[in-house]
């Protein structure tokens, strides 16, 4: 895409016409003798605060603003300073669907099918349809079309899918494209009629209700919850339920999952599940040599299939099963060698909510990156067929080590999760998040919360390593409190509990991302870890030498996870590799915007509302960037992801305009890659980390 002429029109824009090197303040003899400044701190004491070391002949006054840096206004809302805002008037539920409706049938939303062929009869549908076919009404308010060539020319067989509505449509004519075709290169999709299935919940899930009828767990769900619930409230506050969480943590893997239930909680099927607990006698020889007789039961390998198999409301298991295990069980392999997954060594890619889609990963696998992973998908949506969420589980053909994250916080929605994922999508493990910090996923019980419940965080692995062949991985913080951390009391058994790997973010879920995380904990987990659970650390990893300096501490991790250093710098992936500090210029950068941009017209469409949605997510990765500091112009390198940029000019225009925290000098960037914004657009980060806190030292 070719947004030279863009660019160089807004370079042009006085703000970002004045260099450092060239354009001195002229002296004004008339000025009133100003005090002496202060002695400029050295490099060594800036970064004692925490702040970066930008070379003196960089640096430059903060700029004046009116609003908001974070925010941008919308062009038409100009008003007076001391005028009141208007107070929109709140509309019910009926009236918004009514207003959406009206507004598809706008001559600007034209039907994907006549966009398609450029027929108006193509569509099915016909009057009913509730797209507009009004084709020359369409073309007569659409956009101007966009400078360069439309993105799916190269694939699809030079097949555009959008046709019409495509904001390159003027190559389309001039190369002969017939608007037609289907995105390629991406998988992972839901199937229509599964997602019927889920809206109308008559989806069924065999193998984890085999799996929790096998760990006890059928039926007693929440009845588990209800008595959890008790305890808290008859306990009192959480920090005293964490202490007493933390004192009974070392003993878990003596406990069975299933010790917390009443004996009056028992299910009226209880004469079932007695008639299935024989069964799991039978096998204890072989699992004295296997490991931990709940890990091989979690698992299920021949009971779960016998159960599986059998019509519902089976209330016993024949003896000859029992003797089909016994005879091939020395032919099965122990639940952690059924797949495995070798992260050592590799260039791991967090998943990354909002700025973390397909597009980026992407950008991150060219710039060097091995494993890549979806952004965190709620079990409960995903059960509930949600469209948006399924969309965070796509994988592109490029991303050869592929993984997704979800998020729940009970053994049932999450054992069905995985065995949903597993039967409709093609990926290499499966990431639990038992770390997000989020206050409304934490007040659901899932998260961090699972760090003060280890019995039900054993749960949930068992039943979810259980029901799948896929590995499961899992992902959490030190501990809930700061200066509580209960990691490394279980890091023993979470590789018993059916866990391939686990990844420790090195802070805890009150620290969110102040402060530096903790590789010394770090390092003790990776210690006192089994052979066969992989360690991963993660963490302010932001140049080559983190790496490698985590690496050389604790030869025992098996990797390290690249988390906002990826948003600040993908292009960290390539210094990992090459060994070097990238001193990258500000074209540069600008070429690795235009490949997004490009990944994201491919993956969110090129019409309109394409356009738009790849605008917001660049914006959304733009709040992020502006914080890399290029290596020329710091005194001491490397930088460090706490440090706090000063203002300062960039050695081009462009440089300067990339080091901008103004949402809408982002907006400008987006304008030289995708066109003017529409009227009235605004646009605030979702994200605001306290990465860069006002107190000293992060």
């Amino acid at each position: 895409m070719d947004g030279s002429a863009a660019e160089a029109s807004i370079l042009e824009q006085p703000s970002f016409r004045e260099n450092p090197q060239n354009s001195k303040p002229d002296d004004d003899a008339s000025a009133p003798t100003a005090a002496p400044a202060p002695a400029p701190l050295t490099p060594e004491e800036l970064v004692a605060k925490a702040r970066a070391p930008v070379k003196k002949e960089f640096l430059r006054p903060p700029p004046i603003r009116t609003s908001n840096s974070t925010t941008s206004q919308p062009h038409d809302a100009a008003t007076e300073p001391n005028s009141t805002p208007l107070i929109k008037e709140k509309k019910s539920k009926r009236q918004l669907k009514r207003e959406r409706r009206q507004e598809l049938k706008s001559a600007l939303h034209l039907c994907p099918e006549v966009a398609k062929s450029g027929d108006v009869g193509s569509c099915c549908y016909g009057e009913k349809c509730r797209f507009s076919h009004d084709v020359e009404a369409f073309n007569a308010q659409k956009p101007a079309d966009l400078k360069g060539s439309c993105p799916f020319l190269k694939i699809d067989q030079g097949l555009c899918h959008y046709g019409l509505a495509c904001r390159f449509s003027g190559t389309h004519r001039a190369n002969g494209v017939v608007a037609a075709g289907t995105l390629r290169n991406e998988v992972n999709s839901l199937n229509k009629d599964v997602q019927k299935l889920l809206w109308k919940n008559k989806m069924r899930f065999p193998k984890a209700d085999a799996t929790l009828k096998l760990l006890g767990l059928s039926g007693k769900i929440k009845k588990l919850v209800d008595t959890e619930d008790n305890q808290v409230a008859t306990n009192g506050s959480a920090e005293e339920n964490a202490k007493k969480d933390s004192a009974e943590i070392g003993s878990v893997s003596d406990v069975n999952c299933c010790s917390e239930l009443l004996e009056e909680d028992k299910p009226e099927d209880a004469d079932a599940t007695e008639d299935i607990r024989p069964v799991k006698k039978a096998k204890s020889s072989c699992d004295e040599s296997y490991g931990s007789t709940e890990v091989n039961a979690g698992y299920g390998v021949h009971g779960k299939e016998d159960i599986s198999s059998k019509p519902n409301g089976s209330k016993s298991v024949d003896i000859a099963d029992t003797v089909t295990v016994e005879s091939d069980k020395i032919l099965k392999l122990h639940p952690r060698e059924k797949k495995l997954i070798d992260f050592r060594e590799k260039l791991y890619l967090a998943p990354l909510t909002t700025v973390g889609n397909l597009p980026f990963r992407r950008v991150c696998k060219l710039l060097g990156a091995d494993v890549t992973c979806g952004e965190m998908a709620m079990c409960t949506n995903l059960l509930q067929g949600q469209a948006s969420e399924w969309a965070l589980l796509r994988r592109h053909s490029s991303e050869d080590l592929f993984g997704v994250q979800i998020c729940g916080a009970y053994p049932d929605t999450v054992s069905r999760t995985v065995e949903l994922i597993e039967q409709e999508c093609s990926v290499d493990f499966i990431d639990l998040n038992m770390g997000c910090p989020i206050d409304i996923v934490v007040n659901k019980g899932a998260g961090s919360a699972l760090l003060t419940k280890p019995m039900r965080m054993k749960s949930v692995i068992q039943a979810a390593s259980g029901t799948v062949d896929t590995p499961i991985t899992i992902k959490v913080r030190t501990g809930y409190f700061e200066g509580r951390n209960r990691i490394d009391s279980v890091i023993e058994d979470i590789g018993n509990w059916g866990a391939s790997a686990v990844t420790i973010h090195g802070r805890s879920r009150q620290q969110r991302y102040s402060k530096l995380a903790d590789w010394e904990y770090i390092y003790q987990c990776a210690q006192k870890a089994p052979d066969s659970l992989q360690v991963l650390g993660n963490g302010d990893v932001f140049s080559y030498l983190d790496w490698n300096k985590h690496k050389f501490d604790c030869p025992q991790l098996s990797a390290c996870m690249v988390a906002r250093g990826a948003l600040i710098k993908p292009w960290i992936f390539t210094e990992i590799k090459e060994q070097r500090h990238w001193d990258i210029s500000s074209a540069e950068r600008l070429d690795i915007f235009k490949d997004y941009v490009h990944f994201g017209l491919q993956h969110w469409g090129s019409d309109s509302k394409g356009v738009e949605t790849t605008r917001h997510f660049l914006l959304e990765w733009l709040s992020y960037s502006c914080r890399y500091i290029p290596v020329g112009l710091l005194d001491v390198i490397p930088q460090k992801i706490n440090w706090r940029p000063p203002s300062y000019y960039g050695r081009d225009d462009l440089e300067t305009l990339m080091a901008s925290d103004s949402a809408a000098d982002w907006i400008r960037i987006s304008e030289m890659l995708l066109g003017k914004v529409p009227a009235g657009f605004t646009f605030s980060p979702k994200h605001k980390s306290n990465a860069y806190d006002s107190a000293e030292n992060g």
